[in-house]
């Protein structure tokens, strides 16, 4: 029997849904989501003012792509592997990395990243990934989930006297709108392709 898309995201229409099919499908699709989160974080995009990182805009799409709980297990194995010292994270180098690296003024947006993933897969997977619109409305929630932790962290570590908003926030919102924007446009864009393979 044909199974309902409801509460379905992308990697569930994707390739097997059961058995052990399923099981190595989803093994492989942690694989690769970590590939892909520990490659985009070091991607940076000239642009005023500062540089764009695609870290962020692959946190959120695997999140809503791979749905709440696939989603965490591959937020969460790309942690572990930064924690064990491979230099996989946007400001992690060979002599930055790992529990070091984490518990420094990234930590809070790293926790942030664990948010926004179970966010934006709960939300994808109340068909919001479908919609351009909703699907704006679920990177800006998952975009505020990073930002909250991250910016109570740099205040924690480094004092509220401190221009914490001019360190965290205020120069990464352009390029954050412009990340926005494209995620809107693209998981809705490839749901439309699905739908037409699958018609």
């Amino acid at each position: 029997m044909e199974k309902t898309w409801n509460n379905r995201v992308l990697s569930d229409v994707l390739g097997a849904d059961e058995g052990t099919a399923l099981r190595v499908k989803q093994v492989v699709l942690v694989l690769v989501g970590v590939l892909v989160l520990a490659v985009a974080a070091k991607i940076k995009v000239p642009m005023w003012p500062v540089p764009i990182t695609m870290g962020t805009f692959a946190v959120l799409t695997i999140g809503a792509a791979y749905g709440a709980r696939l989603g965490l297990v591959t937020i969460l194995a790309y942690m572990i592997i930064g924690a064990l010292g491979f230099d996989i994270f946007a400001g992690s180098s060979a002599e930055a990395a790992g529990l070091t690296y984490m518990m420094g003024g990234t930590g809070g947006y790293l926790v942030g990243y664990v948010l926004a993933t179970l966010a934006l897969g709960a939300l994808a997977q109340r068909g919001w990934d479908r919609s351009v619109l909703w699907m704006a409305l679920a990177m800006l929630i998952g975009t505020v989930l990073i930002y909250v932790p991250g910016l109570l962290w740099l205040g924690q570590l480094y004092g509220w006297d401190k221009p914490i908003l001019a360190w965290g926030l205020t120069p990464f919102l352009i390029g954050d709108a412009l990340k926005l924007a494209l995620a809107a446009l693209v998981l809705p864009a490839v749901w439309a392709l699905v739908g037409r393979a699958r018609g």
